[in-house]
């Protein structure tokens, strides 16, 4: 029985942090500056450059920058990019497709 209840709270607090990190899509009046830095060399043979991502912090729009990564087989990544509606500007994050 201890063990049925414990996965039950591990199930729940699995369910909790899912739902937490689910992004929300937040609007601004105008789309941040494109951010300029020099990128570095690729630490490896066949590195992918993943393209710096903006996330929502504290009411606003938070850049981080790029970094490199092992290619993911079968899938390519998509950069992120700014989506413009009615509401505003809104960030679709990058991902692999």
């Amino acid at each position: 029985m201890k063990t049925l209840s414990k996965l039950g709270v591990l199930a729940c607090l699995g369910s909790a942090l899912f739902l937490l990190s689910c992004a929300g899509e937040y609007y601004v009046t105008d789309q941040p500056a494109e951010v300029v830095y020099q990128r570095p060399i690729a630490p490896y043979d066949g590195a992918v450059w993943i393209d710096g991502d903006w996330y929502w912090s504290g009411g606003r729009y938070v850049y981080t920058r790029g970094h490199w990564n092992r290619p993911r087989a079968g899938h390519t990544y998509v950069r992120g990019n700014w989506v413009h509606s009615q509401r505003g500007y809104a960030w679709r994050r990058g991902r692999w497709k």
